[in-house]
């Protein structure tokens, strides 16, 4: 039983409401039949976010892992091979989408927190025999979830994009909270869209939005991906209502992704101070990845935490997962602090 009346939601940045001004656009919205391309405000949404990152177009999905697995499917073909770190988001947590929808084997490095370099990839690059796969994809993830919110500059990917053009591989960015890793380096978006063949974009983590993701690329990419997506059920029809809650968010909520990560600092803190943890990830932005001592085993430490209206993860073996957003007032912080400090 709760035994506070506030609730604390730290489990994603995907459980936020949409707040008053969204909603507000939302239902003012200019719709039509997206499938056809005529949904005024799902083209507006496209349009807009392929000129933050100046790439040519864009595509609308209902999430990211639609659009992960719809890239990874335009820049692959069966039995060749994607590389990528061991921790990603589209190896750990998409349901295996690479060898089902691909047909795709998967090469895993290991990096810093989630983050490849060049020489790293470089040795995986299989050559040009028949018995191996064809290496022709590489993704990044930025920022990187279980990294810990860890995030790469744009002087970190360069490398990363001169190997890929020099052996003809196609470079994907997982960029499911890139806003919130720009906010941390201050790096142009259009920078990244002439480092990529493809980029992923949330709009329902730290952006707010209730749902939905878009794919940015070349219009040859986009016109091959919006095949994909018909293939894969993501004809969403009239979806400029949620289109709009994603252009809202564009327009308002990228500057105050700082207030985030403040926020996910001071809980970082708190938990190093703490008796019952034995070790913290590093706050980059929005992510608190934490180890506890063998006090408590982690399902009874989020049980407890549960007890007092704060919501959370389990991570890994004594892992827990804290994500801040848009959703937490200072009161929230605050409460979670303090319920830190009381617990023994």
């Amino acid at each position: 039983m709760n035994e506070n009346k506030m609730i604390v939601d730290l489990r994603s940045d995907t459980v936020t409401k949409p707040t008053p001004g969204m909603l507000e656009a939302m239902f003012s919205a200019r719709i039509g039949d997206d499938v056809f391309n005529e949904d005024e405000t799902v083209n507006a949404l496209q349009e807009k976010i392929a000129d933050i990152f100046g790439m040519e177009d864009a595509l609308f999905c209902p999430s990211g892992t639609m659009t992960n697995q719809i890239a990874i499917k335009c820049f692959t073909n069966p039995m060749e091979e994607v590389i990528c770190d061991e921790t990603a988001h589209v190896y750990r947590y998409e349901g295996g989408g690479i060898a089902f929808n691909s047909s795709a084997s998967v090469r895993l490095l290991y990096g810093d927190r989630g983050r490849m370099n060049a020489d790293m990839i470089e040795p995986h690059i299989n050559p040009d025999n028949v018995h191996y796969p064809k290496s022709t994809l590489v993704v990044l993830e930025n920022t990187v979830n279980r990294g810990g919110g860890s995030y790469y500059t744009l002087d970190q990917i360069e490398p990363i994009y001169h190997l890929c053009r020099m052996k003809n591989i196609n470079l994907h960015l997982d960029g499911a909270r890139i806003f919130n890793a720009l906010t941390e380096t201050g790096d142009s978006p259009k920078d990244y869209g002439k480092m990529f063949d493809g980029i992923s974009v949330c709009l329902s983590k730290g952006l707010g939005a209730p749902v939905g993701s878009v794919l940015l690329g070349s219009k040859e990419t986009i016109y091959k991906a919006r095949r994909i997506r018909k293939v894969l059920g993501g004809g969403m029809r009239q979806a400029g209502f949620l289109a709009a809650a994603g252009i809202y968010a564009l327009d308002n909520h990228i500057d105050r992704l700082k207030d985030d990560h403040k926020n996910a600092r001071i809980l970082a803190d708190t938990l190093k101070a703490s008796a019952l943890v034995k070790n913290v990830m590093p706050a980059d932005t929005n992510i608190v990845i934490f180890e506890l001592t063998d006090k408590y085993h982690a399902e009874e430490f989020v049980e407890k935490l549960g007890h007092r209206g704060i919501k959370c993860n389990t991570f890994g073996k004594q892992m827990i997962r804290f994500v801040t957003h848009l959703d937490l007032s200072d009161d929230m912080i605050d409460h979670t602090v303090q319920t830190l400090k009381k617990l023994h």
